[in-house]
């Protein structure tokens, strides 16, 4: 069964991306409860000034101009930041485990107080990862260079030994487990590669942009990659 501030929430979003009225019918079906819920629902939103408009029968629109207050989320939405800032600290990536502290601390200090709890003392435990260090590539600098589109210089060394240097377009980083890798445009193969960060033994950002081409070079890889498992990473970075 939903909360009722839950639905009550639902019903606000509900209706602000609506493009024309919603009759209760319809926010009954979307939400799972009766016709007669809704109504209550509604007369609670109007008592607390909430400015819908309407009447039954004839649907509802909520006035332009109004917001919720900040921050106002489910228990599910609450369960999945816990979550998100505890796996964060798998990656071994120390700007983003900071970032996802600040994140976690920001959120924690304006939700309501039984939320506050929820967060805190959230019953979830992740791992600590086995993923060795990437002492060759700033992360933050990384993430930094697929935001702004520039080309990367880095000395790799696949699982073989074989080293070699190359200049990428980095478009994705790709999450697994204990392993993160690159997806990247490679200009010594003229095709797309993986690069395992952990086998990446020095690197660093280039003036040099690579084209956007609206988003063709990430549907590419996207379409291509059907992500391949990390311990053929190297295999894809020959």
């Amino acid at each position: 069964m939903v909360r009722r501030a839950d639905r009550l929430f639902e019903i606000i979003q509900v209706l602000r991306a609506a493009p024309a009225p919603v009759t209760a019918a319809s926010l009954a079906e979307q939400l799972e409860v009766t016709v007669r819920t809704v109504y209550r629902d509604i007369a609670s939103l109007t008592a607390q000034r909430v400015p819908i408009d309407g009447a039954a029968g004839l649907g509802y629109v909520l006035r332009r101009g109004f917001d919720l207050p900040p921050l106002m989320f489910t228990a599910e939405e609450i369960d999945a930041i816990a979550v998100g800032a505890r796996l964060v600290r798998r990656l071994r990536d120390p700007d983003l485990q900071e970032a996802a502290e600040r994140v976690l601390a920001k959120v924690t200090a304006v939700v309501p107080t039984p939320l506050q709890n929820q967060l805190q003392s959230a019953p979830y435990f992740v791992s600590d990862s086995s993923a060795p260090a990437a002492p060759g590539i700033d992360l933050s600098e990384l993430r930094a260079a697929i935001r702004h589109r520039r080309k990367m210089q880095i000395s790799y060394t696949a699982e073989s030994g074989q080293r070699t240097n190359r200049t990428i377009w980095p478009i994705a980083m790709v999450y697994y487990t204990d392993v993160t890798l690159i997806g990247a445009w490679c200009e010594l193969r003229a095709d797309y590669r993986h690069f395992r960060i952990d086998r990446v033994q020095s690197s660093w950002v280039l003036d040099d942009r690579y084209p956007a081409e609206s988003g063709r070079l990430m549907q590419e890889w996207l379409s291509l990659r059907q992500v391949r498992p990390a311990a053929r990473a190297d295999r894809a970075a020959s």
